[in-house]
């Protein structure tokens, strides 16, 4: 069993709502603008992506390029310390797809009572 502190190191990476999502999308697209990013998580703020990218990057999870063309556009892609993330992804995934399903057989709703 893991100590407690590798547990928290690899949960700094996914707690919260943005993250796994952000990872799932880049993981899907490889390589997406901030604008394409933004379109495929609506609900999140720009200043949410914002900030969540930017702790991604700090992990060297996430690679951030500026391409200067006119006007200039910043992509993000997973790097190859993140593409290591991708079965861990995969499995939280397809687990809660599987969680979902469960919970509607259980009671009859498509999400949990929690949200």
């Amino acid at each position: 069993m893991p100590d407690g502190s590798s547990v928290e190191a690899a949960f700094e990476i996914l707690v919260g709502k943005w993250k796994p999502v952000i990872l799932l999308h880049l993981f899907k697209h490889e390589t997406m603008r901030f604008a394409e990013l933004h379109k495929a998580i609506p609900d999140i703020t720009k200043k949410m992506l914002t900030a969540q990218l930017r702790e991604l990057a700090f992990h060297d999870i996430v690679h951030r390029e500026i391409i200067l063309h006119i006007p200039p556009k910043v992509e993000y892609s997973l790097t190859e310390y993140g593409k290591k993330m991708i079965p861990l992804l995969q499995a939280i995934n397809d687990w809660g797809m599987s969680h979902a399903a469960y919970m509607n057989e259980l009671y009859g709703i498509e999400k949990s009572k929690s949200e």
